[in-house]
């Protein structure tokens, strides 16, 4: 390093004197080997992996249930053609998409035999002529408009929040599942009448929201809370079942059947099994070995079992013809029960023919009520919308 200041030496004295003027050198960087200045380093942030368990899904099976829904509604009307195959229709302006008579349908929709031609769920076609289909096709056809739209919106408010938690698979498999459940103790007790309708299915959703409640009843703040409004939501459910021409059946198989797949499809892992798995080291509380509680497995086995056996004997029974009826003196009155107000008694329309020339004359089995109706060739179709007017 060169000095500070440069010395001189006199003639005259030996000593050193300092010059009055004093220069200083100008230090380069590269010239001095500096140690880099030592900040703290930036924090590392911490990044929270999204827990897959608990991740919100995009919902879009719900939506698309919806559509078939009214989809298979449009195609039924198409089929039904009131104008063709009654006397008289409602809303005549929407052409062969108008409405049955009120008489013979009060929801606004098709005939009976359209429904039929659809798939609708009749057990001596699939005793007789096998066609166990039927218990699929069913749950995709209405009544009318009217259990069309209560049926989507309540689909829609239910199974939206359902998809989002737990994703399509396992809510489509608990929709279908439920349905086939609702169809199977439809048939069992309900052997004289068609039946359609998605209820089953949704009743499923309902069963499964509560199972789903139960087994991961430790992540939940307010248990008691949401407990009791959904028990009064499924009991007002049920209860709206017993009035006639509500096949309370088909709601009870489907509530039970998505109540035991909800411990089977829905059930979440213990919050410190994720909580050591998807967290940092330091941000843990606790070591757990176990994935899922020791009640969550139980519960699981249990409800698997009662599956496959509640199943495997109900579709045996079905198929051998068996009428649940004989075997419970007092289960009808799950599905309705009469008051003065109205009768649980619904018999399916029969009537006798008379043709001569152009006029058909009719008379219903059930009430006796006889009319009159001007039709050269009435088919198998017209007879049995007219005969359901007639015996209405």
């Amino acid at each position: 390093m060169a000095a500070v200041g440069h010395s001189r030496s006199g003639s005259q004295s030996q000593q050193p004197r300092l010059n009055s003027r004093r220069h200083y050198n100008v230090v380069h960087p590269v010239d001095v080997e500096t140690p880099p200045l030592t900040s703290p380093a930036p924090a590392t942030p911490t990044v929270f992996r999204e827990v897959k368990h608990f991740k919100k899904w995009v919902v879009w099976l719900i939506p698309t249930f919806v559509v078939v829904n009214v989809i298979m509604f449009g195609v039924t009307m198409y089929v039904n053609n009131c104008p063709k195959n009654s006397v008289s229709c409602i809303a005549t302006f929407l052409g062969r998409f108008s409405f049955q008579p009120f008489k013979e349908n009060p929801l606004l929709g098709p005939s009976s035999s359209a429904l039929q031609k659809m798939g609708a769920l009749d057990v001596k076609k699939v005793v007789d002529d096998h066609q166990g289909w039927l218990l699929i096709t069913c749950n995709w056809l209405h009544g009318g408009l009217f259990h069309l739209l209560a049926n989507m919106l309540s689909l829609l408010v239910i199974g939206y929040r359902l998809e989002q938690e737990f994703g399509f698979v396992r809510i489509g498999l608990l929709y279908v599942i439920s349905g086939l459940g609702g169809s199977l103790l439809s048939s069992l007790f309900i052997q004289s009448n068609i039946s359609v309708g998605a209820s089953g299915a949704l009743f499923g959703l309902l069963g499964a929201m509560l199972s789903e409640l139960i087994t991961n009843w430790t992540i939940y703040t307010s248990k008691l809370g949401a407990l009791f409004t959904l028990l009064i939501i499924i009991a007002i459910n049920l209860a709206v079942g017993i009035l006639p021409h509500v096949d309370n059946f088909a709601h009870i198989g489907g509530f039970l059947s998505g109540f035991f797949l909800g411990f089977v499809f829905l059930i979440r892992p213990q919050f410190g099994w994720v909580n050591q798995r998807y967290v940092p080291p330091e941000f843990r509380t606790s070591e757990v070995t176990s994935k899922f509680k020791t009640y969550q497995c139980i519960f699981w086995i249990l409800s698997l079992v009662i599956l496959i056996v509640g199943f495997t004997v109900g579709l045996v029974m079905l198929l051998r013809g068996v009428d649940a009826n004989e075997h419970c003196s007092w289960c009808h009155y799950l599905s309705c029960i009469p008051t003065s107000k109205w009768s649980c008694r619904s018999e399916p329309a029969y009537c006798s023919s008379t043709q001569t020339g152009d006029q058909l004359f009719l008379i219903c089995s059930s009430n006796g009520k006889n009319g009159t109706y001007t039709y050269p060739n009435a088919s198998s179709s017209q007879l049995q919308g007219l005969c359901s007017q007639l015996c209405s």
